[in-house]
């Protein structure tokens, strides 16, 4: 068992497997443990692993294989599962110890670098422990760690290389860990913990005009009920998972006042209703989801989705075609958004509601047009103006903003310093209003990218992803961020994942794709994905495009791609040492995209 003696005190007592067997259970007791039940699986499973000395073979391949149900193909550099999801119990422990479990007498900590938690006394251990560095052979990868501090009941300072001699009294601790999550909070702007804010801003309040969906009680099909837990289990699954998305309202009981009236008292009856049937035979498990309209009960989208309970454990497959289910339905490009409404016109958005303008801003995701790009900006910012407290137009208005930057869309009428200024603020401010909306910090990741902070923008990223990993947009943005900062291996991976599940457009990410064939010199590939995009509108697309025929030697195709730069983006060109710079971070990097477009005959000026 991973004890006190590692750090050198041997007068220390050990809490022993039964006091530790009832901290776990008081931890997980407790309203204040915030965790989703995967993430207890994972502390259950590394607790009485390393309770029975198994501890040195808690790796993230075992722990994937055993808790997440991976195959045997699993590979820890491209898929970050068992980090995010130690970084989120690690958060969820410090939360119950600085909340509920200030005087408990044993303290759980899963020191970071590892996977091998610590069990000790409070009044009789270290500070830091540092332990399961050794023993794990698990390094901490920095970009995956969030703004948060990581180390739970670690009541000491940051610096993980002092080993105190001698414990300090409690309060000293607790006032230690309440400077640390203030310099935190104050440092990168994202106050995740203990917001005042936070749930007033994610009240059904607060998002008057979204979609609400009421999640029926799937219902058991088995004979003898046999799958009635399955159901009830995959239920509290797919509300968990739509729960995230801040563009619709989840409604999990509904209340007496609405059911058969239209409307009560200003609340409004759900009009959407998501149903789910379960059937168990032998070793097959069989869903089938339907997505209804409740006001005619016309079914808008219906699938079946089968799952061999022999190759995987239940609460695996629940959590698997829970995060399947909500991957079709949810915002931006799933069913619910494309039946709320059937078209839009960004150009006519004065006539509709406000939530309106974020489907306006999705429909102009499409294909980046730069005319649907002012009209979509004007509703956003009419749409932050009446209902300033959503922290989702915020985030969406912000990312509008940034596209006048990073696509040259309208350098020549705004100043660039100053469009960056208004992104950044915007997207501060949707981060202020909801710190657990995932689309706030996906906005406030671009804006520092864009505005040079690249740490702080991967950290800001892996928080939304660990947040919300079932939204393809921010899994795919994520990716790209890190594949440009230079993490091509894992930010492309992530980015092609995101690609195969995502619903909708894809033509944006298809261009960070054909960059990470042009980083791995596939220009063929690369030419492949960028006219598979065909955002015949964005300069970006075919400044990519140039580069790649540049670097085949296709300078007659590489002549009419400058020419139409030139026409439509010329400051693009005037200015292409520094535009690449503020998109590729890595002077390595820079030097191989610019000798594409050297080949392809750009003027390249010195530095």
């Amino acid at each position: 068992m991973q004890s006190v003696r590692a750090n050198g005190s041997p007068g220390a007592a050990i809490p022993t497997t039964s006091e530790t067997r009832e901290q776990l259970d008081r931890i997980r007791s407790s309203q204040e443990f915030h965790a989703p039940d995967r993430g207890r699986r994972f502390l259950d499973y590394i607790v009485e692993e390393t309770l029975a000395e198994r501890g040195t073979y808690l790796k993230a391949y075992t722990i994937a294989l055993e808790v997440f149900g991976r195959d045997a193909s699993f590979d820890a550099q491209n898929d970050p599962v068992v980090r995010i999801e130690a970084g989120r119990i690690r958060r969820a422990l410090e939360r119950y110890y600085l909340v509920a479990g200030q005087f408990d007498k044993v303290i759980i900590t899963i020191p970071k670098g590892g996977y091998v938690p610590c069990f000790r006394h409070s009044d009789a251990c270290p500070a830091t422990d540092l332990g399961p560095l050794a023993e794990t052979g698990d390094s901490p990868d920095p970009v995956l760690q969030t703004a948060t501090p990581s180390k739970p009941a670690d009541f000491s300072p940051r610096n993980e290389s002092t080993v105190q001699s001698s414990p300090a009294p409690r309060s000293f601790y607790l006032t230690a860990v309440s400077l640390g999550l203030m310099t935190l909070i104050i440092a990168f702007g994202i106050p995740f913990l203990f917001s005042p804010q936070t749930q007033s801003s994610t009240s059904p309040a607060d998002r008057p005009d979204f979609p609400q969906v009421l999640v029926e009680p799937f219902q058991d099909l088995s004979e003898a009920g046999v799958s009635a837990g399955i159901a009830r289990g995959l239920t509290d699954e797919v509300i968990g998972h739509l729960a995230k998305f801040r563009e619709i309202v989840v409604i999990s009981n509904l209340p007496a006042a609405l059911r058969g009236q239209p409307q009560t008292k200003g609340l409004k009856e759900p009009r959407f209703a998501l149903q789910g049937r379960v059937r168990v035979e032998d070793s097959r498990l069989r869903l089938t989801a339907r997505f209804v309209n409740r006001d005619d009960g016309s079914v808008i989208w219906a699938n079946s989705y089968n799952k061999d309970l022999r190759i995987q454990d239940v609460l695996q497959v629940e959590a698997d075609l829970a995060q399947e289910v909500a991957t079709a339905l949810a915002p931006p490009y799933g069913v619910i958004s494309q039946s709320d409404t059937a078209t839009t016109n960004p150009s006519n958005s004065d006539e509709r509601d406000d939530y309106a303008c974020t489907q306006s801003y999705y429909s102009y995701r499409v294909d980046l047009n730069p005319k649907g790009h002012a009209a979509v900006r004007a509703c956003l910012q009419r749409a932050t103006e009446r209902n300033p407290r959503n922290s989702t137009y915020w985030a969406l208005l912000s990312m509008t903003y940034l596209d006048e930057l990073r696509f040259q869309f309208s350098l020549n009428r705004v100043p660039a310093l100053s469009t960056l200024k208004s992104a950044v603020e915007t997207a501060r401010r949707a981060a202020d209003l909801d710190p657990q909306n995932a689309r706030a910090l996906q906005a406030l990741m671009l804006a520092n990218f864009f505005n040079g902070d690249v740490e702080a923008a991967l950290r800001v990223g892996a928080a939304a992803y660990e947040l919300n990993p079932t939204d393809t947009e921010v899994a795919g943005e994520y990716g790209f961020r890190l594949a440009l900062s230079g993490k091509w291996d894992t930010g492309c991976e992530l980015m092609s994942r995101a690609v195969n599940k995502n619903p909708g457009p894809k033509g944006y990410y298809e261009v960070g794709l054909a960059m990470c064939a042009y980083m791995r010199e596939d220009y063929q590939a690369a030419e492949l994905w960028v006219r598979m995009a065909d955002l015949r509108y964005n300069p970006i697309h075919h400044l990519v495009l140039l580069a790649i025929l540049g670097a085949e030697g296709r300078l007659d195709e590489a002549r009419e791609e400058q020419d139409w730069l030139k026409a439509n983006a010329p400051a693009l060109l005037t200015n292409i040492r520094s535009e690449i710079a503020i998109r590729l971070p890595r002077p390595e990097d820079q030097q191989r995209i610019l000798a594409g477009l050297n080949a392809a005959g750009v003027a390249i000026t010195s530095h």
